[in-house]
């Protein structure tokens, strides 16, 4: 029987629920496949932590967690604490020391759920968005100067560099041609962002000539986001920055029904480092505490990381009991207009993993 180990950071708000939850499930799901076993470790780090100690995470947090087989990722962020002080203290701590430099956000329709684009299913939107993880507008270059002063300046540096935008084309080619359609969009802003943004073009481009078979076309960034929501079914992979991938899911999810239901990994393709795995919906404190915090997006972030694990098989069967959850209105959490708590959702996945039989 093979043995994964795996680092659990529930992080804010309503992380450590939904990863409580995702634990619960994979572990159902590791006894009626039989094949493997998943053991958790959990780490209280995040933002009570930095309350206690200064620092998100303690100075050997990465030494601590570098040996697991992956890495389950709550939420990070709070009210109290500056939001750049919690993401760079954890989350981006993370996936840039580990040069976890491939985010991989699918998103599609799932069974019972209605998007808010009218005759719009899981037929015509099922899309993979590739995000460059670990350069571009948030490489952390940059600074103040002359603080509190009238010429007080504050710089944000976008950094690409060849390799790092070669690594995420090739592996967004890579990506689209697994997949049926074989279709890539490159998102760009080339026409405002001279220098970084046309290397980017030219790079895609060079790439482009290895994949003969993979169909690609570029899109400016705000063209983008029209075309995700007049013309859905154009869409497969989609390959963009830091920053315009960030801004790019957050609407996918929305457009998919909510963004409780979208998943999430940090991927070091290499496998030099642990990857990390998390829903994208983030610590939500309005609703922390109320038990009513949507656990799917983090069940499907599970078959993400059983797929890396090289359990595709389990992770088939834990997506298909997702599916049959989601289609049924009873189990649809306030985030989708229903009433079901977290509870009630991870007990019927819990039931229909045990229960399926295909």
């Amino acid at each position: 029987m093979k043995h994964y180990r795996i680092a659990a950071i529930p992080g804010d708000g309503i992380g450590a629920e939904v990863i409580g939850a995702g634990i619960e499930v994979l572990k159902a799901l590791a006894r009626r496949d039989g094949g493997f076993a998943m053991e958790f470790e959990s780490f209280d780090w995040g933002s009570d932590y930095y309350h206690q100690h200064g620092v998100m995470m303690p100075a050997d947090g990465l030494e601590q967690v570098a040996d697991f087989d992956a890495l389950y990722f709550g939420a990070v962020g709070a009210p109290d604490v500056p939001d750049h002080v919690t993401l760079w203290g954890l989350r981006l701590a993370i996936c840039q020391s580990f040069d976890q430099y491939a985010n991989v956000r699918p998103t599609r329709i799932l069974p019972g759920i209605e998007g808010p684009l009218r005759g719009v299913g899981p037929d015509r939107l099922d899309w993979v968005i590739v995000r460059e993880n670990s350069e571009g507008e948030y490489a952390g270059q940059g600074g103040r100067s002359h603080r509190g002063l009238p010429e007080e300046v504050a710089t944000e540096v976008a950094i690409f560099t060849r390799s790092g935008v070669t690594r995420i084309m090739r592996f967004a080619f890579e990506l689209a041609r697994s997949r049926p359609r074989k279709k890539l969009t490159v998102v760009t802003k080339s026409n405002a962002q001279r220098h970084g943004m046309v290397m980017w073009d030219e790079i895609a481009a060079e790439v482009a000539a290895e994949y003969p078979d993979v169909e690609w076309g570029k899109e400016l960034v705000d063209a983008m986001t029209m075309r995700m929501t007049l013309r859905p079914e154009t869409l497969d992979t989609i390959v963009a920055t830091n920053l315009h991938a960030d801004i790019l899911s957050d609407l996918a999810a929305a457009l998919a029904g909510s963004l409780g239901i979208a998943p999430t990994s940090n991927l070091n393709p290499e496998r030099r480092f642990p990857s990390m795995f998390e829903p994208i919906h983030g610590s939500a404190f309005d609703i922390t505490g109320k038990g009513i915090a949507n656990p799917i997006g983090t069940f499907w972030t599970g078959t993400l990381m059983l797929d890396h694990l090289g359990e595709p098989e389990a992770a088939t069967r834990l997506m298909r009991a997702v599916e049959r959850v989601t289609a049924d209105h009873a189990f649809h959490t306030p985030d989708l207009g229903g009433e079901a708590t977290t509870r009630k959702v991870t007990d019927a996945v819990v039931a229909a993993i045990d229960g399926d039989n295909e």
